[in-house]
């Protein structure tokens, strides 16, 4: 398990999340898409609820946890502070859990799961579809081919589609899976893609994404700081 995030300063989180718009600006003027298109989410899995008033003082507002536990732990300690996604592997015995706390769930990829949506979600639960675009074994998603029919099958209302592409150091190599993500959801008539990641976010907002999902990059010291 990696190490938890802690010791984060506002200055460097502020100064990192500026960068990254910068680089969104940028990515978007290069396809013809304005940046505000683009929400930027901060993955918190390893960043302890005590260190989320820095995320809130450096202007993140959009979080992404992985855990249904740590979700309601840590929306329950900031109400009212953040808005909430889930964005890791949904246990079907997790949704009820999960749902009062999220506007949107991404990772939507089993019928237990669209049963629990079916029993305990509300006529407006919004949910992203995860898909296994590159056809991994091991990895969670809908193959492209079952798409439609477990669109057709999902009792809550789906906004989107989410991917993880597979795990690569060259972000290039990640942009025909956006590529393929954008014309499913283009197909379905979907608006949202959440995909990239603090190593490829760049190539996914050029691919369309709308939500990237970011971590590390927000969170490392500014070179040159000294830590306190």
């Amino acid at each position: 398990m990696a190490d938890l995030i802690t010791g984060l300063r506002a200055e460097d989180v502020r100064s990192n999340l500026a960068r990254v718009r910068s680089e969104i600006a940028a990515a978007s003027a290069a396809v013809g898409r304005e940046p505000d298109e683009v929400e930027i989410l901060a993955a918190v899995k390893y960043v302890p609820a005590a260190e989320l008033g820095v995320l809130a003082s450096a202007g993140i507002e959009l979080l992404g946890e992985n855990r249904a536990q740590d979700l309601a732990a840590k929306a329950q300690e900031h109400a009212g502070r953040f808005t909430w996604d889930f964005i890791g592997h949904l246990q079907s015995r997790k949704v009820r859990q999960v749902l009062p706390y999220v506007r949107y769930v991404h990772s939507v990829a089993s019928d237990s799961v669209l049963a629990q949506l079916a029993r305990h979600g509300a006529p407006d639960t919004e949910v992203l579809v995860e898909v296994n675009v590159a056809g991994e074994a091991g990895k969670t998603g809908i193959a492209p081919a079952e798409l439609a029919a477990f669109l057709e099958r999902c009792p809550a209302r789906v906004v989107g589609l989410m991917t993880m592409p597979p795990l690569t150091s060259d972000p290039e190599a990640s942009r025909p899976y956006f590529a393929a993500l954008r014309d499913l959801a283009e197909r379905a008539g979907l608006p949202h893609l959440s995909m990239g990641t603090s190593q490829d976010y760049e190539v996914a907002v050029q691919e369309g994404a709308t939500i990237v999902r970011l971590g590390t990059i927000l969170y490392a010291p500014r070179e040159g700081a000294i830590a306190s």
